[in-house]
């Protein structure tokens, strides 16, 4: 194709998202090839409107407290996989997550995202282990009055219910990848279609859901495009991407490290097609260096900001930029000054959630009317 016919394309497509029409599996797979730095330029900045469109130049900050690095899975691509030696384990004090969760409510931050393996301290003892969790949920909760994220992996039904009545707002479960084939070799003994109906029945009894992709781990483009679609019917409302980083003593040791520029491209089809959704920048790959180019390609969230001094640790880099307070709520000011965006405030971000909260319920009982 010339580069005259390819611009023509770009600029057919761009103007389709300014209308907010649904791209075509074509249109997405050809936004997700393009090469031309030009052209890219011109993806992101229309990202960057279509963002603005919809939540202003605001940004919204989530903190992270990961509560156990003990997990009875062994994914190939995790560095706290239960079979991995190289792994230094932890598992926090309900007292300790407290603290850490009130240190990142006062540094200013709109959700404290709480993560963890699947715990056998929880998974393995019954309705007493999950008491436990959902206890230390309900603390966090009545210390900071923030949003709480939790992702406690496939969790039973009547938890999920539980955790949602002591006030969770946020259920996060990820695939990582909708080709079948990848999501086996990724998630070995794990259930493709548990893992989604957990995310539907999520949604049902009225929690926010967050789906996330990694990039780099053997998919293709129409893999991605055909993710990109799963989780449109999924209906997230929080849609994310991240490059892979191999971890050591884990099978994919010494796989080669994504080229981020596939993230950056993703993120910004996820702005064109997830217009009013939102859409995080981690810090967790390439800390706060990484920040402004995920920025600029239409995130509106940053994700895993880490209190220093707590010995906790990310999921995808472990220590990066975290006992340096690279990874804080005031390190990442300059860089939305850089940008020209601002840090949003939490009415701002309770506000979208009573909203999209009754989109989806206005949508739930359309679809019952229909049947």
């Amino acid at each position: 194709m010339s580069r005259e016919n390819s611009w023509r394309d770009l600029e057919t497509i761009l103007a389709k998202a300014y209308q907010g029409k649904i791209l075509s599996g074509q249109e997405i797979k050809f936004l997700l090839r393009l090469s031309d730095e030009d052209q890219i330029g011109a993806l992101f900045q229309t990202a960057r409107v279509l963002r603005s469109n919809r939540f202003g130049e605001n940004i919204f900050l989530y903190g992270f407290i990961y509560l156990s690095t003990y997990c009875r899975n062994d994914c190939t691509f995790c560095f706290f996989r239960k079979s991995n030696q190289a792994c230094q384990r932890y598992r926090k004090k309900e007292s300790e997550i407290v603290e850490a969760a009130c240190q990142l409510a006062t540094s200013g931050v709109h959700v404290i995202d709480l993560t963890m393996g699947e715990d056998s301290e929880y998974f393995h003892n019954g309705a007493t282990g999950f008491d436990r969790l959902v206890k230390l949920v309900q603390s966090v909760k009545s210390a900071t009055g923030l949003p709480i994220m939790l992702s406690p992996g496939v969790v039973p039904d009547d938890v999920l219910t539980a955790l949602k009545a002591v006030g969770v707002t946020w259920y996060a479960c990820y695939h990582e990848t909708y080709n079948y084939t990848l999501f086996n070799q990724l998630r070995p003994k794990q259930s493709y279609n548990t893992r989604f109906q957990k995310k539907v029945l999520a949604h049902r009894i009225g929690l926010l859901i967050e789906e996330g992709l990694l990039s780099g781990v053997g998919e293709s483009i129409e893999d991605v495009a055909d993710s990109i679609f799963a989780m449109r019917a999924l209906n997230a409302d929080q849609v994310r991407v991240m490059s892979f980083v191999p971890q050591k003593g884990t099978p994919m040791e010494d796989w080669r490290s994504a080229d981020r520029m596939r993230e950056l491209l993703t993120i910004a089809v996820m702005r064109l097609i997830f217009q009013d959704r939102l859409i995080p920048a981690s810090l967790d790959v390439d800390g706060l260096a990484g920040l402004k180019p995920r920025l600029d390609a239409g995130a509106n969230v940053i994700t895993s900001l880490v209190p220093s001094n707590q010995g906790l640790v990310g999921v995808a880099q472990s220590s990066l930029d975290i006992e340096d307070s690279r990874r804080s709520s005031a390190s990442v000011l300059p860089v939305l000054e850089r940008c020209g965006l601002n840090l949003g405030n939490l009415s701002e971000y309770n506000a979208w959630i009573d909203s999209r909260r009754k989109t989806i319920n206005k949508n739930s009982f359309e679809a019952q009317v229909s049947c």
